[in-house]
C-alpha cells in the first residue's frame, strides 16, 4: 500500500486484529460459522500481509504471484461454496478483489506498490465495497427488543452475530482503503 505510513500501520493492525478474531470464531459449535470464518480469516490476514506500508517492505514480484494464487484458490472455493448461501458471494468477490490487486502489484514496474490497474474495474470494486460496508454498517444498529421480549439466551462471545458483523464491515473497510490506492 502507498500513501500514508501511519494509516497504513493502521490498516494492517485493524485487519491483522480482524484475522485474529476470526480465527478464534473457527471454535465456533456451529459449523456453518466455522466455515465462514476461515474464509474471513485468510482474509484479514492476507489484507493485513499486502497493506504493509511498501516505504516499509517491498515484496518481491513472487510474493504477489503467490498472492494471487491463494486467493484465487479461496474464489474457487467460495465459488463451490455460493450454492449453500449468498454470503459466500461476498467472499468470491473479496478474494477476486484480493486476485485482482495482487495483479495490478506483479504488472507494475519493479512488482513494487502503485501500480494503475485498470479504472473500470476498480471502480465497480470501490462501489460494490462501498455499498457493502454501508449495508453491513445499518445491520449494526440495534433492534428494540419486542413489548414482552424475552432475554436473548446465552452465547459465548466467539458466536455472538454482532461481533462478526463488525468485523465484516472492518474489512469492508479495509478492502475499501486498499482499493483506493490501486
Amino acid at each position: 500500500m502507498h500513501g500514508p505510513v501511519s494509516a497504513g500501520w493502521l490498516l494492517v493492525a485493524l485487519c491483522a486484529v480482524t484475522g485474529g478474531y476470526c480465527l478464534l470464531r473457527m471454535r465456533s459449535a456451529v459449523e456453518e460459522q466455522r466455515l465462514a470464518a476461515g474464509g474471513e480469516a485468510l482474509m484479514g490476514f492476507g489484507m493485513a500481509a499486502m497493506a504493509v506500508p511498501a516505504a516499509t517492505v517491498a515484496p518481491p514480484r513472487w510474493a504477489w504471484l503467490a498472492y494471487a494464487a491463494v486467493f484465487g484458490a479461496a474464489a474457487v472455493r467460495a465459488l463451490w461454496s455460493a450454492r449453500a448461501g449468498a454470503h459466500h458471494l461476498h467472499h468470491l468477490v473479496g478474494a477476486l478483489a484480493m486476485v485482482y490487486m495482487a495483479a495490478v502489484m506483479v504488472a507494475s514496474p519493479g512488482g513494487r506498490h502503485g501500480g494503475a490497474g485498470p479504472p473500470l474495474v476498480t471502480g465497480v470494486l470501490l462501489l460494490y465495497f462501498a455499498g457493502y460496508v454501508l449495508w453491513a454498517g445499518v445491520r449494526l444498529i440495534p433492534v428494540p427488543a419486542g413489548a414482552g421480549g424475552a432475554a436473548a439466551p446465552a452465547v459465548g462471545w466467539g458466536d455472538r452475530p454482532e461481533l462478526a458483523r463488525a468485523c465484516r464491515l472492518s474489512m469492508g473497510i479495509g478492502m475499501f482503503a486498499m482499493l483506493l490506492t490501486v
